[in-house]
This record gives C-alpha cells, structure tokens and sequence, in this order.
C-alpha cells in the first residue's frame, strides 16, 4: 500500500525557508534534464479549474510524480493539492501526499528566489496584496532572507482585516522594518521597488497604468491576474517555463523574454539596469512539487534526506 504523508508530517519537519529556497534553485538548475510536460487544465464552471502537474526527475533520482490542484470558487482555502509520487524504475507507487503546505512552500520560496534574483539593488519597499496563504508565506520567507532591516518599509494592501493582522503579528519580530498600510492599489505601487500580488482572482485590471510602476520596479504577480497591461511595456518578462506564458494575449509582444533558470545559470543577465522593470511569471513548475515530495519522502522515511 502506498504511504499517506499528510500536511501535519510535513509541518513536523519545520522545513526552513533557507532549505525551501536552496530546493527551487537546485531544481531550477536541472530544469532541462526533467521530463515536464506542460500541465493541463479543466474548468468545471466559472474560473474554477483543476490542474494536473506531471514532471520526471532526472535521471538516477527514479522519481515520478503528479500533483493535482483545484481552485473552486468558496472552498476554503480556495486552493487544493494532493500529489501521487512515483519510484519511476519500477512503477510503484511510494506515497499519496497532502500537497497544500508544499504548494504554499515551493511558491513562496520561487518568489522570493525571483525577488533575490531580479530586484534591483538597494531595494527597500516591497509592496503586497492578497494577504491569504500564499501571500503570507512569500512574506515571512522573503523577511526571514531579509532580516530585521532598518529602512526596510513592508507595504500592505488593506482588505477587511488581513492586513492590520498581518502587521500586529510581524512588527513585534521584525521593530527595525515599517510596517505601512494603504487603500488602494496606487497607493501599494507608487515608489515601490517590489510589487507581490497573491491574489487568486481577479475581475479586470488591478492598477489602470503600467505607467505608475517606477523606474526598476520588480513585480511578482503570483497568480498572474491583473497585470496584463504591463505585458508589452515593463522591458523584461521572466517565467518559469516558456509554456506557461507562451498562450498570453501579448506573449508575442513581449521586449524581452527569458526563463529564470537561464539567470540563475548564467545564460542571460538578471538586469541591465537599475531602472529596468521586469514582470517575474512564475506559475508554478510541477518539478518542485515533485522534487519537494521526493526529498520530504526520503526524510520521512529517513532514505538520505536531511533537513537542515
């Protein structure tokens, strides 16, 4: 019988953000040598989907997995994820897997990575909205890589609630950084060197101009909606993987286009400026779901795996 790993195992482990982060990089680097088809999406009604994320490891790690996810619309969280992983030498099924926390991990540490990697230097205000899981995480690992800064301003999107939670919870562990909280999204953008949207739905446009993004602003549109009228004017769009982005409306219209495996391989440069400003689309490889289940596998299991 396969092995059920669940969200409370996963969270037994107490995975740092470090580890988090060096684990997408990793994967990154030997993006080519994977087998990753393209995921394939099925839409029951409305914006809901449910999305299956194959990927091969390379070869000699003999893993195979699969991770399902699905937004619809009401459930709480909005999304879902379990995950099939696989000894790809002889088929056998290892372990079902609670996938949640490692979608939240693996995403949180990709853009932080994105931001370390493409933020222009000296960055000190990065801007959020969409305070749920996700956007939580990103900003308690990106804090973790940040430290408690002085001049570091943490601006946050007001809505209902989340954001005055956000702050009474993070102000006291970090007092060197400013906490600053706005109505609107010109507000959260304006000055802003990193700009973070984890929102999961959007009905329209989030901010009416690319025009009021500075000069060298990094924006990290984590779930992609809202932003697409800065598709032809921000000078760089990075992704994840080529696929992903290749059916958007202005793909073709792009001034720039790389992978940020390319970046962090030295194939292309991270910027050519400070007043460069780039979009970071990452969607989301099934390769770190995969990697990430395989490696907490083996932990679990104590095959190897090691948490440091």
């Amino acid at each position: 019988m396969p092995q059920h790993i669940t969200t409370g195992q996963i969270d037994s482990l107490k995975l740092s953000w470090d580890k988090c982060i060096d684990w997408v990089r990793r994967d990154f680097l030997f993006k080519e040598e994977c087998q990753l088809p393209a995921k394939v999406s099925v839409h029951p009604q409305g914006r809901d989907f449910i999305t299956t994320m194959p990927c091969l490891l390379p070869a000699g790690m003999n893993r195979f997995g699969v991770k399902v996810v699905s937004r619809i619309n009401g459930n709480v969280p909005a999304l879902h994820s379990d995950l099939m992983l696989y000894d790809s030498a002889n088929g056998q099924l290892l372990a079902i897997i609670d996938a949640d926390r490692i979608t939240t991990l693996r995403t949180a540490a990709v853009a932080t990575l994105a931001i370390e990697t493409l933020g222009r230097a000296g960055a000190s205000v990065y801007a959020f909205v969409g305070l749920g899981n996700t956007g939580m995480a990103t900003l308690e690992c990106l804090l973790h890589r940040i430290g408690c800064t002085a001049g570091v301003e943490i601006r946050l999107k007001r809505y209902k609630d989340h954001a005055e939670k956000v702050a009474r919870r993070l102000a006291p562990v970090y007092p060197e950084i400013s906490f600053r909280i706005v109505e609107t999204m010109e507000q959260l953008v304006e000055g802003a060197d990193v700009v973070v949207s984890c929102i999961t739905d959007a009905d329209g446009l989030l901010i009416d101009s690319a025009e009021r993004f500075a000069p060298g602003t990094l924006l990290v549109p984590v779930h992609t909606r809202g932003f697409q009228n800065c598709d032809t004017v921000f000078d760089k769009i990075v992704a994840d993987d080529t696929e992903h982005v290749k059916s958007f409306r202005y793909f073709n219209e792009f001034r720039d286009f790389c992978e940020l495996s390319d970046i962090l391989s030295g194939k292309r440069p991270a910027r050519i400026s400070d007043n460069e400003r780039i979009i970071a689309y990452n969607i989301g490889l099934g390769l770190h779901d995969v990697y990430f289940a395989s490696q907490i596998y083996d932990i679990v299991n104590n095959n190897g795996g090691c948490v440091q």
